[in-house]
């Protein structure tokens, strides 16, 4: 795998990217089979595979259970080699998420994933949008929080993960990073990538793999091939547990001379 530019951010990340729900949150997820959390070894044997065969992005969230708390246990170093998306917004407690987009809130979240990650400063965070985006961009706080962080030298871009094409055109308009839904059974926000590529601004796709839906793979291949087709496209988020799956999926990307 070859390190793909984030728009014009100055980073580069990995094609495939580890997204990382598994490690701390198993409830209320959409993937197809329940699933038990992996133990401190497992955990680190995924993330010393991913950085083996090239892998560098890690995406998190706070919302993602207890996966921030062990990713500042477990990484490996060096910090540099990593380029870590985090996000703000959703709380997940007690089996439920809820959502605050302010401004104060915005910023506390940052520096609290800061320390649970142990670094000194998060390559991206995004905006995690509760569907309403452009109301979370014009009328909330986390927007000027997140210029302020970026300001401060404590993150190095910013964005969302948006919901809604008229949320993400927004994002390609006025932030650096946007993370869109594309699959083969879904491509509606395509309008986002085209403005993205044209407007320099890095892409994230999440659910390239219809959140483990994609039968065999043929099916993978054919998925990764499809959204690698699309404009813009910096990277991939695809989360697992299991080193076998990921392999395939690197050995697809590089089957794909990517």
């Amino acid at each position: 795998m070859q390190l793909r530019p984030l728009g014009t951010t100055g980073i580069n990340v990995s094609p495939l990217g580890l997204g990382t729900v598994k490690f701390g949150r198993n409830q209320q997820v959409k993937y197809p089979t329940a699933f038990e959390l992996p133990s401190d070894q497992q955990v680190s044997q995924i993330l010393s595979l991913s950085k083996d065969i090239g892998i560098n992005l890690i995406d998190t969230a706070p919302a993602y259970g207890s996966s921030q708390e062990r990713l500042g246990k477990l990484l490996p170093g060096p910090r540099d080699h990593w380029v870590i998306v985090s996000k703000v917004g959703e709380i997940f407690e007690q089996g439920q998420s809820r959502f605050d987009f302010s401004y104060d809130y915005t910023v506390q979240s940052v520096e609290t994933s800061l320390k649970t990650l142990k670094t000194d400063y998060i390559d991206v965070v995004l905006i995690h949008s509760n569907g309403d985006d452009l109301s979370i961009l014009k009328n909330e706080g986390a927007f000027d929080a997140l210029e302020s962080l970026k300001q401060r030298g404590l993150i190095r871009a910013h964005g969302m993960s948006s919901k809604t094409v008229e949320g993400g055109l927004e994002v390609v308009k006025s932030m650096d990073v946007v993370m869109a839904t594309c699959n083969l059974s879904y491509n509606e926000e395509l309008p986002v990538l085209e403005l993205a590529e044209q407007s320099g601004k890095g892409v994230l796709i999440r659910k390239g793999l219809q959140s483990g839906h994609v039968d065999g793979n043929s099916g993978v291949h054919e998925s990764m091939a499809f959204v690698f087709q699309q404009p813009g496209v910096s990277s991939m988020i695809v989360g697992t547990i299991n080193p076998e799956h990921l392999r395939a999926n690197v050995e697809v990307i590089n089957s794909l001379g990517l």
